[in-house]
């Protein structure tokens, strides 16, 4: 049974490198009168959409799509013995830094770091802002996760996916498995080989953040993420999620 599932995995994996992300990108090429897709990605903190699917949103830049990131916040708490408005101001030149590798524009929502809000403005907030890239994709945290601000961030965009009429394909992505993000069981994967490089190069652009403990290190360690869910699809390295659509979702505020 589990040869049978990985040559069916082997063969779903298109040219693009995907599994179950959108029909349309199977077998996409960079013709001219191909359909350029939107995409947006909400992460918590600068380096959360880096560390999370930053290969699969270079490698839909690199096939000529529009690729957002929206952090939530600038990482103002992030820097240990730095105020709030010096570390907001390293960890966004950093991420500037970050997007411009990744062929990326980024958005800064404006909540704080550690302090983060749901609620109906929030809400409405984070909608407008998605609404405002019009996307066919978007990309957030998965919920189940140890960080308040990654939880935020996830539910944000999920009550934003709801209330704007579930216009987008939805995906949630990991960030240090195991430690942040638990019970990840992905039914889509993206073949990040090609572009493995270029995720890391905007992962170390968060020089304040021990880029090397987020990529290699035990304490994180991406880069092994990437090589386990790339097992799992018998290519070098994948970027794993899991889509929201089979799930049974309702506003209750």
């Amino acid at each position: 049974m589990a040869q049978n599932r990985r040559k069916f995995i082997s063969s779903t994996v298109a040219s693009f490198g995907l599994l179950g992300l959108s029909e349309g990108l199977q077998g996409m090429t960079n013709g001219p009168d191909e359909k350029k897709l939107k995409i947006v990605c909400v992460g918590g903190h600068p380096d959360d959409p880096e560390s999370g699917c930053g290969g699969t949103l270079a490698k839909l830049a690199a096939a000529g799509h529009l690729v957002t990131i929206i952090y939530l916040t600038t990482g103002e708490a992030g820097i240990a013995g730095k105020g709030h408005t010096e570390a907001a101001a390293i960890r966004k030149s950093e991420a500037l830094a970050a997007c411009k590798i990744l062929k990326a524009k980024p958005v800064f929502a404006g909540q704080i770091d550690g302090d983060t809000i749901v609620n109906n403005e929030w809400t409405e907030k984070i909608k407008q802002l998605i609404e405002a890239e019009s996307p066919d994709i978007v990309f957030t945290h998965w919920p189940v996760d140890s960080h308040k601000d990654h939880q935020a961030a996830s539910l944000l965009t999920i009550q934003s996916w709801i209330r704007g009429g579930k216009k987008f394909d939805l995906y949630f992505f990991e960030v240090c498995l195991g430690d942040q993000t638990h019970i990840f069981h992905p039914t889509d994967y993206v073949d990040i080989t090609e572009v493995q490089d270029i995720k890391k190069k905007a992962i170390f652009c968060h020089i304040s953040q021990n880029p090397a403990g987020i990529y290699e290190a035990d304490d994180c360690n991406h880069g092994m993420m990437e090589k386990f869910r790339g097992m799992e699809i018998s290519v070098p390295s994948a970027e794993g999620f899991v889509k929201c659509g089979s799930l049974k979702l309702t506003s209750k505020i």
